[in-house]
């Protein structure tokens, strides 16, 4: 699990996180959501060490963030950031085999080649491992981006925003994928989203942040709710079930 304690961030006078502790359980899809400058992508950055902490502890599993050794950290939590670029004349394989670094440092071993295997296979990318990233579409070029993170091997994922401009069928596929390797293989995949609609359809457990503070946490089915909606993204906008599952029609 991911244990957060007392967390608060300021960026320069403005706090961005104001003493937040929080418990994030092993296994399954945690969905962070929120309106914009509600501070979830900051507390995926903190989570991951992308940015110093200030105040409160981190502890991932077993492992204090804030003092862990960098090789430790990466061999147990990998992180995607919104919008990553690298060169675009990369292929995929190339691109998925960057997530290995951790672990042979420049000098690729077998292990390491049957793992970007594994994540090819896994995101259904092995028919496009040879083609360059430029020549892909934008939710292919995601779904790479996506493996390279898994290739990482690592018992927690944390992906910000990884359905950005992905249209429904490529947003629904990589879904399927990330549950898919929650539950068979166990990973501990947290996901910021911003459409509620995909955060209850596949989250296990949901967290709300509002102006840097927790407002809400739980599965989805018993969090959300036409009050959540009000008090967390100001919208008068109605939560239906569908299967139990919660639908909100705007």
């Amino acid at each position: 699990m991911i244990r957060i304690s007392d967390l608060s961030y300021h960026h320069g006078r403005t706090q961005v996180l104001d003493q937040v502790s929080l418990t994030i359980p092993k296994g399954g899809i945690t969905a962070l959501v929120g309106a914009n400058g509600a501070g979830k992508s900051t507390l995926l950055s903190l989570i991951a060490r992308l940015t110093p902490l200030q105040t409160g502890s981190i502890h991932v599993g077993d492992l204090d963030v804030s003092r862990c050794p960098s090789d430790m950290l990466a061999r147990n939590l990998s992180i995607l950031p919104q919008n990553t670029e690298v060169a675009p004349r990369l292929t995929v394989r190339e691109l998925v085999s960057f997530g290995r670094y951790p672990y042979h440092k420049g000098q690729p071993t077998s292990e390491d080649h049957t793992k970007i295997d594994a994540a090819l296979q896994d995101f259904d990318l092995t028919p496009l491992a040879d083609r360059v990233l430029d020549t892909l579409s934008g939710g292919q070029k995601q779904r790479a981006y996506v493996a390279m993170t898994y290739a990482q091997d690592t018992d927690y994922i944390l992906l910000d925003e990884p359905l950005n401009n992905l249209d429904i069928a490529a947003s629904r596929s990589l879904m399927q994928t990330l549950r898919h390797l929650s539950q068979e293989k166990g990973r501990t995949i947290v996901v910021v989203m911003h459409d509620l609609n995909y955060a209850c359809a596949y989250a296990d457990h949901l967290v709300a942040l509002s102006n840097g503070k927790i407002r809400a946490e739980g599965h989805p089915s018993q969090v959300v709710t036409n009050g959540f909606l009000s008090s967390v993204f100001s919208t008068d906008a109605h939560v239906h079930h569908v299967d139990q599952v919660p639908v909100i029609l705007v």
